[in-house]
């Protein structure tokens, strides 16, 4: 349960988005609701319920820059709100909360349309539950990818993140570099099977160099930059995606039986 004072929440409509945290991380007239120290159990998608209804989506965390290391998070208002008194809301789960990287310079500057980063959230919607997709189009930095995925890994806690694009051997692919330096433990079966299907299309897949692992809670995988790359890497490790992420996030129950053993 978390404990949440609407007192500050002033009128925001559904639909509209409203930050949660202490009383001293945001600016004065900012509509926002105070959270007990709970709510660092909270992560993107995850809903806040009261008496069987959901409240608020959890969108996003982020770092309070009024703050030094203060936590707030971003909801979507999903029904009314009460404008006063303090409520002990539910946490729920439904499904995985998944967010897309897409890495292109043409796309950051809006030369290109982002149709990898799209496909990426319908099949993985279509294969799993998924709580919420956040999509994110950036230049080919590595700078920028490295700190946007421990972001999305540490501070807004998504559980599934996918790269796509900058996987080659041009100057400015750094997909794999900024993965391998932020990544603790790296997933070579998943690398090994999008290689594997891959190949089984073009030898010119031997160059990709995609890496996968996981951060925190989180899993990140990187997949080549065309629609139809995209779509045969994430046919590759769609299988064990979601078994791998509740094996992360602490499932003891027995491998073996997942199996049929």
């Amino acid at each position: 349960m978390i404990k949440c004072d609407f007192s500050s929440s002033g009128s925001v409509r559904v639909g509209g988005r409203i930050y949660l945290g202490g009383a001293d991380v945001f600016p004065e007239g900012c509509p926002y609701i105070k959270v007990s120290l709970e709510a660092s159990k909270l992560r993107a998608g995850m809903k806040l319920c009261s008496e069987g209804t959901d409240l608020m989506r959890i969108v996003s965390g982020s770092w309070a820059d009024q703050v030094p290391g203060a936590k707030t998070w971003v909801a979507e208002v999903l029904e009314p709100l009460p404008n006063s008194g303090s409520l002990d809301l539910k946490t729920e789960r439904s499904g995985f909360s998944v967010a897309y990287v897409t890495l292109s310079d043409k796309g950051a500057r809006g030369e290109r349309k982002d149709t990898g980063g799209p496909l990426i959230a319908q099949i993985v919607s279509d294969t799993m539950a998924v709580s919420i997709v956040h999509g994110f189009l950036i230049p080919d930095e590595y700078g920028d990818l490295k700190s946007l995925l421990m972001n999305l890994a540490y501070t807004s806690k998504f559980d599934i993140i996918i790269t796509t694009g900058g996987t080659g051997v041009g100057p400015r692919d750094v997909s794999p570099e900024a993965t391998l330096a932020v990544i603790e433990k790296r997933l070579p079966g998943f690398e090994r099977a999008i290689t594997t299907a891959g190949l089984e299309k073009t030898p010119h897949s031997m160059i990709s160099r995609g890496v996968a692992g996981t951060l925190g809670e989180s899993i990140i995988v990187n997949v080549p930059g065309s629609p139809k790359a995209v779509k045969e890497s994430l046919e590759a490790i769609l299988p064990a995606l979601k078994h791998a992420v509740e094996k992360l996030q602490g499932d003891l129950s027995d491998c073996a039986k997942t199996r049929g053993v």
